[in-house]
């Protein structure tokens, strides 16, 4: 097949389902957003033999480094149409794209809204954490009760409080363990832009990837669980419990098609409660990249497609976020560290620059040791790039 830039006038080429008509586009998928889940995603969806194009403002990012890339604002419609135009399909690497973009992107594109993945309406909710919460306790899926913080205090402390809009990894996350604490934050935040919520007393967090096409059954990965630090994942390894069916209500009550990462808590009595959903690529399923099955990125990249799913039947794995150091150090160094014993580990790199407390990368580890072998690993690493940065 050739590839042309895109003209809606065409009349050969393959039939484009989304507007009626005869259209060759240049790349099958765009992607919104040009981090490390764009590029993971690329790197699968280059492996079908599929072209892609990136939207970001960073002409060096992630995934700009190995597709094509769009110099621009995922939060411009102007500049989402330009992927609209050149691309078959188009789907996002991270939340934070408005609803309301999308939709006058599709309008200035003139592309119909099958489109994208998810939709329009999806991202609506998703958008919004404290629509999130209404939307699924309407459904019944159990979740921690929520109201905007200009609605009052709570009825008990502590409480937890949350930007609505843009959050992630613990930032626009509080702890309020009084009324003056409540007090202090209402008179600091715009009304509409902040909620409380219930406490919710855990015993661990646990995620699964739920993948939901628009034809067809949905598919659940293994529920792993997650340890966070400093709010940050830290690292993931098999939960031994399966909360699946909890996850995938959860992608159901908005509507979702496509690949989603759910985010719960297990509380002390062994029931499960619906924390976030992220409607991309999740940290939590990086360690199916080596787990011997389909990946989180390439059935994200089916999904998008509407190709037929993978298995996700893989070996037990775990993954440990390398975040960046206080200090610059040798990633060769320390990649090769990282490797030097014979366990099943693999280093994955997301070629930014260091900083700290950036995620860099990630380590995985297969086996019933994976856990170990992961910590381990990334000991090795740490250790080696902090001693090459001393020399």
């Amino acid at each position: 097949m050739s590839y042309i830039s895109l003209v809606p006038e065409a009349l050969s080429g393959p039939r484009n389902p989304y507007n009626g008509l005869f259209v060759v586009h240049k790349y099958e998928i765009g992607f919104l957003g040009g981090g490390q889940l764009a590029r993971m995603s690329i790197m699968a969806a280059q492996r079908l033999g599929l072209r892609c194009l990136v939207l970001d403002s960073d002409p060096d990012s992630p995934a700009g480094q190995i597709a094509d890339s769009v110099v621009g604002d995922i939060r411009s419609p102007e500049d989402i149409a330009k992927v609209l135009k050149a691309c078959q399909t188009v789907t996002l690497e991270n939340e934070f794209v408005p609803a309301i973009a999308l939709q006058d992107a599709l309008l200035e594109a003139g592309r119909e809204p099958k489109c994208l993945t998810p939709s329009v309406e999806t991202m609506a909710v998703i958008n919004d954490k404290l629509e999130q919460r209404k939307v699924y306790a309407q459904h019944g899926v159990p979740t921690p009760v929520a109201m905007p913080i200009e609605a009052g205090p709570p009825k008990s402390f502590p409480c937890i409080a949350k930007q609505r809009f843009g959050g992630y990894d613990g930032k626009g996350t509080r702890t309020l363990n009084s009324k003056a604490d409540f007090d202090v934050l209402l008179s600091q935040v715009k009304p509409g832009t902040w909620l409380v919520e219930d406490f919710i007393e855990f015993r661990r967090e646990i995620a699964v990837m739920v993948a939901r096409p628009c034809l067809g059954s949905p598919v659940c990965f293994p529920t792993m669980e997650t340890v966070q630090s400093g709010h940050v994942c830290d690292i993931v390894f098999p939960a031994e419990s399966d909360a699946s069916e909890t996850a995938l209500r959860a992608v159901e009550a908005i509507g979702g098609f496509g690949l989603f990462g759910v985010e719960l808590f297990e509380t002390t009595d062994g029931q499960t409660v619906v924390n976030e959903v992220a409607p991309r690529p999740h940290n939590s399923g990086h360690y199916t990249l080596d787990w011997g099955a389909v990946s989180q990125f390439e059935q994200h990249v089916r999904l998008v497609m509407g190709w037929p799913l993978g298995p996700v039947n893989g070996r037990p794995s775990a993954m440990a976020n390398i975040l960046g150091p206080v200090s610059d150090g040798n990633l060769y160094m320390a990649t090769k560290a990282a490797l030097s014993t014979s366990d099943d580990v693999f280093v994955h790199w997301y070629g930014k620059p260091w900083r700290p407390g950036r995620k860099l990368g990630h380590i995985n580890a297969t086996g019933t040791e994976c856990r170990h072998h992961a910590e381990a690993a990334r000991l090795r690493f740490l250790s080696s790039w902090s001693s090459a940065s001393t020399l």
